[in-house]
């Protein structure tokens, strides 16, 4: 499963470029997968949900199901949060798995940065940010600068990048 990370400062743009990318890589024929980190606690579950009510009563992991999908919940207490590989371990083998966050880690990554927000290029200090995605050019960078609305031009990249094939062919007239 190839993997690339989607990095950037707070309101970057992060999101908003995962979700305009997926329906480009899809209708490629790609199966791709997300992970989202973040640093805020998240809850999932609704309070008074029978889910819920298995958590707060001590369960370790909750796996609530339904005809159209399935989700399980961990509450790590006092372990450690997982690591990214071992994140990765746990998802379904897909073409491609876009990871948003883990910034400091270190695996391949394509920055997402507008110059508007007023802060630093991440690129500059991280040699595994492999292309920066702007919205405006950057002067002196050394490596691919992509324009942040074409997402047709940000999926070649990316394909390019990962080894990975467009499995759907359009036949032209």
């Amino acid at each position: 499963m190839k993997t690339l990370g989607l990095v950037g400062w707070s309101g970057s743009g992060k999101t908003t470029l995962v979700v305009r990318l997926l329906p480009e890589l899809t209708a490629r024929g790609l199966r791709v997968s997300t992970m989202k980190h973040t640093h805020h606690d998240i809850e999932l579950d609704k309070p008074g949900k029978d889910s819920h009510r298995h958590r707060f009563a001590g369960a370790t992991e909750v796996l609530v199901t339904s005809p159209a999908r399935w989700a399980l919940i961990r509450e790590l207490r006092s372990t450690p949060e997982p690591d990214l590989d071992s994140l990765i371990t746990r998802m379904e083998p897909v073409d491609l798995l876009l990871v948003e966050g883990f910034k400091s880690h270190r695996f391949d990554k394509l920055e997402v940065h507008r110059p508007s927000n007023g802060k630093p290029l991440l690129a500059r200090e991280d040699p595994s940010v492999i292309a920066v995605a702007s919205d405006m050019p950057i002067p002196g960078l050394n490596i691919p600068l992509l324009d942040l609305d074409d997402m047709p031009a940000i999926a070649e990249f990316i394909l390019g990048h990962c080894g990975l094939q467009t499995k759907i062919t359009h036949d032209t007239p």
